[in-house]
């Protein structure tokens, strides 16, 4: 990476450690990767503050932290379920006629990992790639719903982690709360307007075997052409896609929930 060999030593670092099976000290660190000591004991000092490398200072010795592993563990989780997801996404549009997102939850942001596209449908800023703050999305605040109290304050610890766009939008723990208890409550999340002005989404949260909220299916539509009886269609559809997926992941829909007012 000749733009950036700061990065690619960091990483280089992280695959040497993936390695070997035990922590490695610093000195074999910089060795065995032909790097200046100074710069590996740097580097070695962001990773561990990131929490991708564990310290074991009466060892003196470094090795894969947890961050790292969640990182893994979420490939493990997301590649299998974006296979899976693919085919229930394309039923999805074909039955609503609007396009269909899969996000995940990355910190208090969501992470866009599928688009499926309607036919004469516009392209979105929801596209594959793309992070937005995930309490101004249906997706993020399906997933937020379902997670524990305590986990949703961890994410938001301040008023500065709310970020909006277009000025409208959750801002504060407050809002955040209430629109939470009103997700629980329908049975899915809503938005309109706080991602792209004219537009609003339906979504709901698709959970592992644990009940863990590892994603969510999104439906996203013109917001002044759609009534509220068809958007409590959209709703239905996204709900019954999430409840597929969550069900091919080992997850059991407890009874009489996912039951959506119409």
């Amino acid at each position: 990476m000749p733009n950036a060999p700061a990065a690619g030593h960091a990483l280089a670092i992280l695959r040497y450690l993936a390695r070997h099976a035990e922590p490695m000290p610093a000195a074999a660190i910089a060795r065995d990767l032909a790097l200046p000591r100074s710069s590996v004991y740097h580097l070695l000092a962001v990773l561990c503050a990131d929490g991708f490398v564990a310290h074991l200072g009466d060892e003196r010795r470094y090795g894969l932290g947890v961050a790292a592993f969640e990182l893994g563990s979420a490939y493990s989780r997301q590649a299998p379920l974006q296979r899976m997801a693919r085919t229930a996404l394309a039923r999805l549009v074909d039955e609503t006629t609007h396009n269909a997102h899969l996000a995940v939850l990355h910190g208090r942001d969501v992470l866009y990992v599928i688009e499926d596209r309607a036919a004469g449908r516009p392209p979105l800023v929801t596209d594959v790639g793309v992070r937005l703050p995930g309490q101004l999305t249906a997706s993020g605040l399906a997933m937020l719903a379902a997670l524990p109290a305590p986990q949703v304050r961890a994410l938001f610890p301040s008023q500065d982690a709310f970020v909006r766009r277009h000025d409208t939008g959750i801002a504060s723990m407050r809002e955040l709360r209430a629109a939470l208890a009103d997700v629980r409550r329908r049975g899915y999340a809503t938005e309109e307007g706080s991602v792209t002005p004219g537009f609003a989404s339906v979504a709901d949260a698709v959970r592992d075997h644990n009940g863990h909220p590892v994603a969510a299916v999104a439906v996203t539509f013109p917001a002044d052409r759609v009534d509220e009886p068809a958007r409590g269609r959209l709703a239905v559809a996204a709900v019954h896609t999430a409840a597929e997926l969550s069900a091919r992941l080992g997850y059991r829909t407890p009874e009489a929930a996912h039951t959506i007012p119409m």
